[in-house]
């Protein structure tokens, strides 16, 4: 069991550092004309597209102990690679596209006029995005939110390059599945992929209620 509470606990961390920067992030770019922005928006969504191990890669790069960065943060007393940071490092990164395109949509389907007339009675922008925006959002960030969790629980190319197979540490539900084929074990990776199925399609499930099946089809 020890790798389902693992893939729980790292996938509940990249969810909280998911929340945080995609609400921080639709906020920038919804109220200020920023240049760039269809480039920023691209970058942001990028790891939705690329292959995890190619963010895994990038990520070794930037934070291996043989880099400057890596060197100092290590002289510090923070250890990236082979941790569990690295593991909800992958993980939230992976992850944001999801929670982000998903958020940016729900907070453009706002009619502007709605938080036009708050202006107009003297509320502030920060104001208006958390008692106006988030509320009438409100479906659209638990969809963000599920999807992204259900993407960190899955997570496996970017994971293994930046935080290693550990047991115990850094073994996931993915990385105990591909342990457990290496060695020949297919009834104990069997148990594991019922687990991660069983999970993600209850998630999924809840994203199909919340949106009454908006997000994947017409509603009828």
């Amino acid at each position: 069991m020890s790798p389902l509470w693992l893939s729980l606990e790292v996938a509940l961390l990249a969810l909280v550092h998911i929340i945080v920067v995609g609400l921080l992030l639709n906020y920038i770019l919804k109220r200020y004309d920023v240049k760039g922005k269809a480039l920023i928006d691209s970058v942001l969504t990028l790891p939705l597209v690329l292959p995890p191990v190619v963010v895994g890669f990038a990520l070794l790069v930037i934070f291996s102990p043989g880099g400057a960065f890596g060197a100092w943060l290590q002289s510090i007393g923070i250890q990236v690679v082979f941790s569990k940071m690295g593991a909800v490092l992958a993980s939230s990164i992976i992850g944001f596209p999801l929670f982000y395109q998903t958020v940016r949509a729900a907070l453009s389907s706002i009619d502007p006029a709605v938080e036009d007339v708050a202006r107009t009675l003297g509320a502030s922008e920060v104001r208006i995005f958390f008692t106006i925006s988030i509320p009438l959002a409100w479906k659209g960030i638990v969809t963000g939110a599920i999807l992204a969790f259900s993407r960190a629980l899955g997570e496996f190319g970017a994971t293994i390059l930046i935080a290693g197979n550990i047991p115990g540490l850094t073994r996931t539900m993915p990385l105990a599945i591909y342990s457990l084929v290496e060695v020949g074990d297919y009834s104990g990776a069997f148990t594991i992929v019922v687990y991660i199925c069983a999970l993600t399609l209850g998630l999924l499930w809840s994203v199909h209620l919340i949106t009454k099946g908006g997000l994947f089809g017409q509603r009828r």
